[in-house]
């Protein structure tokens, strides 16, 4: 799992949301808490009534998709969870989105989705974008479409190696967690499209890498970076570095990509 993911398609590591995604997640912050292997009691009759437009593309998340990017964080990395303990689940993990989306000056974080239904340019909007709640565009759309997949992409750097001896944050390095797909939409080439938009997000914020970590359990999820041109980054012995924080038996690897800016 990269740090994020899902069980949906969990690619790597559950951050705590700081949010800002082994089966396919990726890395830790303070949304990678969730989990959708299955979607909360209190949604299930959405399912009655699923989008028919299989084109599936992605686009960063809107308030309007809050609701569906927690649970399916909470479905992937938290499948074992039943009602209530799903739904309280699912609250906390909006409640940390829409309030703990804090980021450090000059750092950057966006959380992408893989949406089945209208694009865009296609859609109606309510509201203005001046509109914005906990970083996110609060306009409405009338046609939005369904989350079928999340990631989130940040230059936070809390999970690179820091630089010299004042331990300065590494600039130019974008940083992928948070990875999830739904269940019934694995091996539809999903986390590579997100996985494809994070880096075109990297390149516009002048990165010239990006990396993840990934649960060593999780084999399925480091094949993929590595088609992806991911390359596993070995830590010097005796190096202390940062890893995102999860259950304690739990392992990584490092892996990293250059980019063609």
């Amino acid at each position: 799992m990269a740090v994020g993911g899902t069980t949906c398609l969990n690619l790597g590591i559950k951050i705590p949301f700081g949010f800002p995604v082994s089966n396919f997640k990726a890395s830790p912050k303070s949304f990678s808490s969730l989990s959708t292997s299955g979607l909360c009691r209190a949604s299930q009759v959405a399912e009655l009534f699923p989008t028919v437009s299989p084109e599936v593309y992605v686009r960063k998340a809107r308030l309007e998709d809050c609701w569906e990017v927690a649970e399916t964080h909470c479905s992937s990395f938290f499948p074992e969870y039943s009602f209530p303990l799903d739904f309280v689940l699912r609250i906390d993990r909006l409640i940390a989105m829409l309030f703990g989306f804090s980021i450090p000056n000059g750092c950057q974080r966006n959380c992408l989705v893989a949406v089945v239904g209208s694009r865009d340019e296609e859609a109606c909007f309510l509201g203005t974008e001046e509109l914005k709640l906990g970083g996110f565009d609060g306009r409405l759309s009338l046609n939005k479409g369904y989350v079928t997949g999340i990631l989130t992409v940040d230059t936070v750097a809390d999970f690179l190696p820091r630089k010299g001896p004042l331990r300065q944050r590494r600039k130019g390095i974008a940083y992928i967690s948070n990875v999830a797909v739904r269940r019934r939409y694995r091996r539809k080439g999903i986390a590579k499209k997100l996985i494809m938009k994070a880096e075109a997000q990297a390149r516009s914020w002048g990165c010239r890498a990006i990396a993840l970590h990934c649960d060593t359990s999780n084999p399925g999820a480091t094949k993929l970076y590595i088609g992806q041109g991911f390359r596993i980054i070995k830590v010097p012995e005796g190096a202390n570095w940062p890893q995102p924080k999860t259950s304690p038996n739990v392992k990584f690897v490092f892996l990293m990509k250059l980019l063609d800016v």
